[in-house]
Order: structure tokens, then sequence, then C-alpha cells
């Protein structure tokens, strides 16, 4: 859960949002969350996804598409990037990047979760969509130039002025109405490339 999300369900809206939003920080950006597990035990996700609590086993998802765990069997949250656009380690390499990231790295371990993102060499807004797919924008909103741009609920959000954007980068309200950057990625699995 972002920190947006939580405080928009703890009842905060209008300017008082914006106020509690203008101070996020990227370490901010994720919270802990309590879950209900399919088999009525509850436990919580921790920003490397990985799923723990009462009734069940610590288990880890690895970025290849392995599961492993310690003990019996586990519930793990959704991790996943959608395998079915990953691209061959070659043609990866024959991409003329403007930034390559390891997801193997637990620098990068929010992108390992679906619905996690963050802000990467301060420039780009990173994020794998609640689809599976790796998703990039600029960092700088187009309503002003500031630094504020994040991923949640499936859109791009500036937390200065309350700018929304698809994931397309078309404007949703009237601050994000100049649109907003996108970039192509691809990845292989275990490496991201922001094109």
């Amino acid at each position: 859960m972002t920190r947006y999300e939580f405080l928009k369900a703890a009842g905060f809206s209008g300017a008082s949002l914006m106020a509690l939003l203008s101070c996020v920080k990227t370490e901010d950006s994720y919270v802990e969350a309590l879950v209900q597990n399919p088999d009525g035990t509850t436990g919580t996700t921790s920003a490397t996804g990985t799923t723990s609590g009462t009734g069940t086993t610590t288990g880890t998802t690895s970025g290849t598409g392995t599961t492993t765990s310690t003990g019996t069997p586990t519930t793990v949250a959704a991790t996943k990037a959608d395998s079915s656009v990953f691209v061959s380690t070659e043609a990866l390499s024959k991409i003329s990047a403007k930034i390559t990231i390891d997801l193997k790295s637990t620098t990068y371990a929010k992108l390992n979760t679906l619905g996690g993102y963050l802000v990467v060499s301060n420039t780009y807004v990173v994020a794998l969509s609640k689809t599976g797919k790796y998703i990039a924008a600029t960092v700088t909103c187009s309503h002003e130039p500031k630094k504020r741009i994040v991923y949640s609920n499936e859109e791009w959000y500036c937390t200065d002025h309350g700018a929304r954007f698809s994931l397309a980068g078309k404007g949703l309200n009237s601050n994000g109405s100049k649109g907003l950057t996108i970039y192509k990625t691809a990845t292989d699995g275990n490496t991201l490339v922001i094109y």
C-alpha cells in the first residue's frame, strides 16, 4: 500500500491530503500492510514480496519465476511480472537504454511486487503495474516542473497539485492536461531497461 493509498483510506482528501503528500520521500512510498490469505489466515507483506504471519510459513519469490519456501507450502503475495512480455537477454542487450535496472538487486525490490514503484536516478518513476507489466514515466510533472510523479491506482499521479495521468501519459484532469512523458520498457526477467 502506498502512502497515498493509506492516507486516502484514512479519510484524508483535498488540501489536507496534498499537504501530507507534499513531503513524500522515496522511502515512504511503501507501507507494510496486513493481508488476508486465501485460507483465512492473516499476515503481512513486505517490500520484498515476502508474506508471513499466523498460519503461514515465510516464502519468497525470485525474479526468475520460481517460488521457494521453508517448511509447509505458503501463500506468497502476487509478485510476478507478466512473463509473456519478456524478451531474450540477447534482444535486451541490443536496446539503446536510457537506464538499466538489475531486478535481482535489493535496491529495486519494490519492482518485484505488483503495484510496486520507485523513483530511479531522480528522473524516472518505474512501476510493476497490477497487470504485471513494467511501466515508466518521467518523475517531472508537466503541470509545474516539480519532481512529484508517483504511480498509484493504475495511473500516474502528481503529489504536488493532484495532476493525474493515464499509464499512456494522457491527462485525466485539468492539471494533467499537458500529458506526461512515458518511456518504453523491456525485460528478460532479471534486467529491466528503460528506453
